[in-house]
This record gives C-alpha cells, structure tokens and sequence, in this order.
C-alpha cells in the first residue's frame, strides 16, 4: 500500500482546464498526462507543462514506463508551431521539452526535435530539453544542443545493476552517461541533468555510485524520485521509500558538488525545473 505521502489531490482548477483544452486542441502530448506523473495538479495548476513532442508512441518498451510502445506514426511538420502557439497562449517563461524514442527515423528525430526548441526559442522562452539517448550517437546529440535550449536533461533512470532489466535494451547506463559526458566537453557552458528512480531494489552505496558516475560525467543538477508503478504492466515497486532516505541521498549529492538537487518522493526530472536553472545561473554570474 503506498505511504499517505504519496497520495496527491485529482487534478483540477481552472489553469489546470486551460491547458488540457489547449493541448488537446492540437493534438499536442505532454509526459505530465503519458506518464502520469503525480505532480500534474502542482504544475499544470501553477501554469505549466513538459511538452512531449514526436507522437504519443515510443519505440521503446523500458519496463518502467507508460507511454505506447509501438505503431509508430508520422512526425506531425506543424508541431513546432502548435508548441510555440501553446507556449504563447499559455502565457509561460519556462518550459520543458522532451520526447519519446523514434528509433523507426533516419535521424530517430534528432530535426525535429531541434525544430521544435528553435520555434519556442524564437519567443524569448527559457528552454529546458529532455532527451533520448539517440543510441549514443554524439552528432545526432548535437543537432539538439546546438538548437539552443538553456538545459538539457538526459536520464539514467536506475543504477547500473538494474539497467538491464529496468530500461529497453537499446538503452544502457555507460551509454546515457557517455550522452551527458560528450554534451559538457562540447559545451562547457551548458547546464546539464539527470535523474535516478528509487523503488526498485537499489541500494544506498548503488545510488551513491550512480551519483559519482554521474559528477564524473560533469552533470550540474540532479533529481531523485519514487518508482510510482503506472499500471499493472509495468514494473512492481520494491519498497517505497522512507522521506529520511531521499534527505539523506540530497544531503550526500550537495557534498559532492551538484549546484542544485530534488530529492523525495514525487520528484520528477521536470520538478522546480525553472528553479534549478535560476540557481545555477545565479552561482555563475
């Protein structure tokens, strides 16, 4: 049974309407609805969204996760657009962009992606991206970076030990941090992000390696969240963590060197997003 602390009010209000209607509008995805985050009520009550773009289907079936795997459909062209459109209506300052895997692409959407960031950026709007992996290929990486968002963000979901049977096959913990290593010895600049679940049957000393793993690669911000298991299909939570655990993980993060962590239950890699990047800005100026 999960804990009283992670029991979250049903989603409601009038920003909340607001946002559902606009993006359903045009047929726009947000991981806040695909994955069923928990903070939805928080964010989009406050005004804001991560905009998933690329479909609403992945090409990759992680075990953790509930967006659709398979039956890939077209790039929508007009995306880029409808974002910047929903963006403007939305009346936001920050937003985060992520996607599902296209692995079915030439490009697995490496353009598209960087079409979408160049449209919002156009609006004087602070950018934060999520990515793929996009299999470890650097120059398709790149073409993303180099569209010009303020934050990229790319996740090693678990600890080494359990990557194999946590995420898709295709994906791969020395991979992911391969992606966030090449991105800062490109960019020295640049703010990069990642985030760990916990719940899964990690332990302490695994996630402390996967934070040293992580501060090798030179990533700036970190989250750690709870596993919520979405459905009945995907993987069963080990333990529900106790509060003390994610203070106590934060704690060790801060000492060695992150400028900014988001350690609890219902934290996700989109969590005080705009927060995190005003902090690390403020340190650097």
């Amino acid at each position: 049974m999960r804990p009283e602390y992670l029991k979250v009010p049903l989603p409601s209000g009038e920003n909340y309407v607001r946002i559902r209607e606009t993006l359903k509008v045009r047929t726009l995805h947000t991981v806040c609805e695909e994955a069923r985050c928990p903070n939805i009520a928080e964010c989009w009550g406050a005004g804001t969204a991560t905009f998933m773009v690329m479909g609403g289907n992945c090409s990759r079936g992680c075990r953790f996760c509930s967006v659709t795997h398979g039956g890939m459909q077209p790039l929508d062209p007009l995306e880029p657009k409808k974002v910047a459109e929903s963006v403007r209506i939305m009346g936001l300052d920050y937003i985060v962009i992520t996607s599902v895997d296209r692995d079915d692409l030439e490009d697995q959407g490496a353009g598209h992606f960087a079409a979408v960031v160049k449209a919002v950026k156009d609006m004087n709007v602070r950018v934060e991206v999520l990515i793929p992996d996009f299999r470890g290929n650097h120059e398709l990486v790149e073409r993303v970076v180099s569209s010009g968002p303020d934050v990229v963000a790319h996740n090693i979901e678990t600890v080494r030990r359990l990557t194999p049977g946590v995420r898709d096959g295709r994906a791969g913990y020395d991979q992911s941090l391969s992606v966030l290593r090449e991105i800062k010895e490109r960019h020295r600049a640049m703010i990069t992000k990642s985030s760990l679940m916990l719940g899964l049957g990690e332990t302490d000393s695994e996630v402390i390696e996967a934070l040293h793993d992580l501060k090798d690669a030179s990533v700036d911000i970190v989250t750690i969240g709870q596993y919520l298991r979405p459905s009945r299909k995907q993987l069963e939570v080990v333990e529900y963590c106790p509060v003390e655990r994610f203070k106590r993980l934060e704690a060790i993060a801060y000492e060695m060197g992150f400028s900014f962590v988001a350690s609890g239950p219902l934290v996700r890699t989109s969590y005080r997003a705009a927060e995190a990047w005003s902090k690390r800005r403020l340190e650097n100026v």
